[in-house]
């Protein structure tokens, strides 16, 4: 699980950071595309 995993998904799941914001943490290296498809339900594109 990547360091910073924990974070976003909080912040997804209370409305704080939008899809956008989650494709970007992957971009950046945060999270990988198969933590971004756990927090969202959807296959990172």
């Amino acid at each position: 699980m990547s360091t910073n995993f924990e974070k976003v998904k909080y912040y997804y799941d209370n409305g704080l950071w939008n899809i956008d914001r989650v494709k970007k943490a992957v971009a950046k290296g945060w999270i990988t595309e198969e933590e971004y498809k756990e927090i969202t339900g959807e296959d990172y594109q």
